[in-house]
């Protein structure tokens, strides 16, 4: 790609994925990488800005993060954000230690506005702060350009080396003008020229793929969620009836989604085959109880169908995923912690009968998959359709599956989200559903005694899908719909609701 782009260097913490959601925001690209690439990889990238993340470590501690020290003479304009200005103090001879007072949250902080950092934004304001180490002697030739009644140094500048460093979270909505502040160092400071645009991702996008391909033949497996169908799109865009979408019904997904998927992509200018494979799933998952066992053994069943399908159809070179971002980052890499296996990056099988595996939405977000399908042309109902995990209600049933699970949870699932409809919330509520428990305990139906079965019902708000709010929904609408699901689904006694944020929790539940 072409893009002018920044490189966000993780250290390990929290917000590190937010970071890099705002730099695009500002419509500047940027990639995460990990601390440890090396100064050479970093700067083949011709990075206009780089930008040093948080991170749980004390700069002064033993084996704490570092980076090659030539990186602050290379040139690159560096903002370091919490860790990331303490490494920058630590490194060039400033002193960071761990005071009497810690800060956290919310922090009136003063600013000086003649830093390039903060200029048109008030002189006072809110920041977001979450650190333990504070920067007591700065490095030669820097500035404070901030401090707060307990920390000196909450922002400082070397303008002369385009170095500068905020000890609080801009990234964050908590801090006021925060954004603004990233912005005012892409463009003041970066000399960032706003050239990151889905139309611009679009066409570049299709040229890449059509370079790629060639005159090679690719298999997409097609959910019908937002990601597989945004990636059909954008590849009948660059190759046409090169590409056959291979519908996989692994027989867990919602409920009449299989044939609302084959109405919905049977009968466009692709090549379109739906295949029955329920029985071969469901056998397979027979007795598995743990989550990431599940993932993985539908991960590699999915490729194997696909090798199957590829014989039948002739030769195939290219094996195309809906893969995104946040699938990646939560699937670990480097020294990142796995939250979660994506059967679409994890579970792969050794061998796979492709030339390659090709990702075109690997690098965006979920907002950003959405408003590149509509910059192709895909219907509002697909492109705001309900984020459904590749593993479908196999990850929504705890414990073992069986097809009685499968017909309660997909029952129960419909009637919530009809509700949610019917109430107007579809817009507000950017991801609801429901889990069935393991878990069974004792209701009276009918003057009798049941032992049936919990249900948990999940509800977000979020912009990214890397961090997430439980959703408010009104208790008159939880009523109804706990009242619905007990009524008309055998099988569940008690409907609870799931009142817990990401983090700490994921969205999904396994």
């Amino acid at each position: 790609m072409n893009h002018q782009t920044v490189v966000v260097l993780d250290f390990g913490g929290q917000y590190n994925q937010l970071i890099a959601r705002r730099v695009r925001e500002c419509s500047v690209y940027c990639e995460v990488l990990p601390y440890q690439t090396p100064l050479s990889e970093i700067l083949a990238k011709q990075p206009i800005g780089i930008i040093f993340t948080g991170g749980p470590n004390s700069v002064y501690a033993e084996n704490a993060p570092q980076v090659d020290p030539s990186l602050f003479e290379a040139g690159v304009p560096v903002l370091g954000i919490c860790y990331g200005i303490q490494l920058m103090a630590h490194t060039l001879g400033g002193h960071v230690t761990s005071p009497d007072s810690r800060e956290y949250g919310k922090t009136h902080t003063a600013y000086n506005t003649e830093c390039v950092l903060f200029r048109g934004l008030p002189a006072e304001g809110i920041s977001w702060m979450s650190h333990t180490d504070y920067i007591d002697r700065l490095p030669e030739g820097f500035s404070s350009t901030a401090h707060t009644s307990a920390c000196p140094t909450a922002a400082m500048q070397n303008p002369g080396k385009k170095l500068y460093g905020m000890q609080f979270h801009p990234e964050v909505l908590h801090s006021e003008n925060g954004i603004a502040m990233l912005r005012n160092f892409l463009y003041e400071v970066c000399g960032a020229v706003g050239d990151w645009t889905m139309g611009d991702y679009a066409r570049t996008a299709i040229a890449s793929l059509r370079e790629k391909i060639g005159n090679g033949k690719v298999l997409l497996a097609l959910s019908g969620g937002v990601d597989s169908s945004v990636a059909a799109a954008l590849l009948s865009k660059a190759v046409g009836n090169q590409l056959t979408c291979i519908f996989v019904d692994h027989g867990l997904m919602r409920k009449n989604e299989g044939d609302e998927v084959e109405a919905a992509f049977g009968g466009r200018d692709l090549n379109f085959v739906r295949i029955d494979a329920s029985d071969r799933f469901l056998g397979k998952l027979s007795g598995v109880c743990d989550p990431e066992h599940k993932r993985k053994i539908i991960g590699e069943e999915f490729i194997r169908v696909f090798e199957e399908e590829a014989k039948k159809i002739g030769q195939v070179d290219f094996l195309a995923q809906g893969t995104i971002y946040p699938d990646v980052i939560e699937s670990g890499a480097g020294e990142a912690a796995v939250i979660k296996s994506h059967h679409n990056v994890g579970g792969l099988p050794d061998h796979v009968d492709f030339k390659e595996i090709i990702e075109p939405l690997r690098l965006l977000f979920k907002d950003e998959t959405r408003a590149l399908g509509r910059e192709l042309g895909l219907p509002d109902y697909l492109v705001d359709r309900q984020p459904f995990p590749g593993p479908g209600l196999a990850i929504r049933i705890l414990g073992e599956i069986t097809r009685e699970k499968i017909a309660i949870l997909q029952d129960a699932d419909w009637i919530f989200r009809e509700e949610i409809a019917n109430a107007g919330l579809t817009n507000e509520i950017h991801q609801y559903f429901a889990v069935l428990t393991n878990m069974r305990s004792v209701g009276v139906m009918g003057d009798g005694r049941t032992y049936d079965y919990t249900l948990a019902l999940r509800g977000v708000t979020t912009t990214d899908f890397m961090t997430a709010d439980w959703a408010r929904i009104p208790y008159e609408i939880l009523d109804v719909i706990s009242r619905r699901i007990v009524n008309e689904v055998r099988g569940i006694n008690r409907i609870v609701y799931d009142i817990t944020s990401k983090p700490p929790a994921t969205i999904e539940w396994e």
